[in-house]
Formats: C-alpha cells, structure tokens, sequence
C-alpha cells in the first residue's frame, strides 16, 4: 500500500516527510532571522541526477550543517535563486536525501534518534569511539548502506569525519568515489561554527553571517587516479588543504576584521 511505502532503509515515506516539514519548520529561523545564510550555487542543484550524486563537505556541527543543506536543496528544486525564503518549498521535500553520520551520535538521545528517520546513514567510526582513539576494521554493512543510499539518490558526507578544522581526509570517501564513481559535488560551509554549539542544537551567537558555497562537480578519472589523488583534490575542492591556512600578522587580522564587518552593515547584521 502506498500509505506504508518505504525508502531502502525501511523508513516509511510519508512519516519521513512529515519529519521533515516539521523540522524544516522548527529551524527555518536560524538560517533567516536569527543569522542570515549566504548562498552561492543554487542553480548546481537543479542540474543534478536524482541519484548517485554525493556532496562533500567540511563540517562545523553535528547536525545545524545537514538541516541547512537540507533547506537549500529542497529550496534550490524549488526554484529558490541562492535563498531559502518562504519556508513552503519544505512542503514536499525531495526524500531521497541521506547522509553520513556517526552512529554513537545518532543514538545518543531522543532527538539524533528522531534526526536519523529523516535520512541519516549510521556508520561506526573506524578511528574514534566515544571519545577516545580507536583502531578498527571497517565494516562493510556500512559501505553497502552508503551504495545503497547512492543507488537511491543523494548522500552528504562530511571526509574529515570531525568538526575540527583542517584535519586529513579520511580515505574512505576517496574509496567510495572510486569505487561507485558517484557525481561529486563540493560544498564549502562557515559561520556555523560561531552560531552555533558544537552539536548545532543551540544559538551561541546571533547576527554572524553564514556561508555555503555550492561548488560545480568535480572532475575525476575514476579508473586511472589513486586513491591519494582523490584524497588530495578533495582536501583542495572544500578548502581544507593545508595550504588554505595562513599565518597572519595583527595588522591583516585587524584589515580582515574591518572588512567583515563591510559585510556584516551591508547585510544590515
């Protein structure tokens, strides 16, 4: 029956949308009133396939990153031009949307419980396990999960696998890509990092000017590049190269400083 339709997962369709529109709902706010959110490459979304496509990204909170790409992509289908404004394009969001989380995380309460029905791929870390360094086998139900959602449509996932800036690549997503060879799409995030706590539940600052940048897909040779050169052209196509941090005097910092805060009075902030 329709009514009992599900996704892969065993998530039933119509209580993920309902999820959904009552959380796009809930956070809508944070990315219109009580921040702004900068968009840039809305129009990359619209030219996608409606499956095998992964967006990669750096990560600054466990969860407001993933509610805000959710907003910008149904917003985006929709024909919103780089802006979330009026919040009914969440009506009737795109379904086939998952990403990669942590599975200790998305089981740690009630709420990453209710979070993961809208679209979460669980996975057990490989390298940290309630907070302390760890060194274990991948398991490969979590590969075939993350094909799986693939095969369905899209995934979000955050390489460095921390929220922690400028930490390595983890070479599994590198892995991924030259083994399902997916449409690799880039996205650069910032500000959300000062807007909100660490989980991204709670507003630590109001008035900071978020950003997404949403880049064209990645070019790659899947049968002929390492998986090192994947590494590397990932590090470079969402800005967590090393070479991206610079070491500035306080006279830069200060011009830096003054020039943000051009924007900010230009975005009446």
């Amino acid at each position: 029956m329709t009514l009992f339709k599900r996704n892969p997962f065993g998530h039933i369709l119509w209580v993920k949308k309902w999820l959904i529109r009552i959380l796009g709902f809930i956070s809508h706010g944070r990315y219109r009133n009580f921040n702004n959110l900068q968009i840039e490459g809305s129009e990359i979304i619209r030219q996608l396939p409606n499956n095998n496509v992964l967006f990669i990204s750096n990560h600054q909170t466990y969860f407001a990153d993933v509610a805000a790409m959710l907003h910008v992509f149904n917003a985006a289908l929709k024909g919103r031009d780089d802006n979330i404004k009026n919040i009914g394009y969440i009506w009737n969001p795109k379904l086939n949307i998952y990403y990669v989380a942590a599975g200790e995380t998305m089981r740690s309460g009630f709420l990453p419980k209710v979070f993961a029905y809208t679209g979460s791929i669980s996975i057990d870390r490989t390298w940290r396990s309630a907070g302390k360094n760890v060194n274990r086998q991948v398991k490969m139900s979590d590969i075939t999960n993350i094909s799986k959602a693939l095969d369905d449509g899209w995934v979000i996932t955050f390489p460095q696998g921390t929220t922690t800036p400028f930490k390595p690549i983890r070479r599994g997503t590198a892995h991924i890509i030259k083994t399902y060879k997916p449409t690799v799409i880039p996205i650069v995030i910032d500000g959300f990092r000062r807007s909100f706590d660490k989980k991204g539940l709670m507003i630590k600052k109001r008035n900071v000017l978020q950003s997404m940048v949403i880049k064209p897909p990645m070019e790659i040779d899947y049968e002929n590049e390492s998986i090192q050169d994947i590494v590397t052209k990932i590090e470079y196509a969402i800005e967590q190269h090393p070479s991206f941090l610079k070491v500035i005097s306080v006279e830069e910092y200060a011009k830096q400083e003054a020039e943000l805060n051009k924007k900010r009075e230009f975005w009446n902030l």
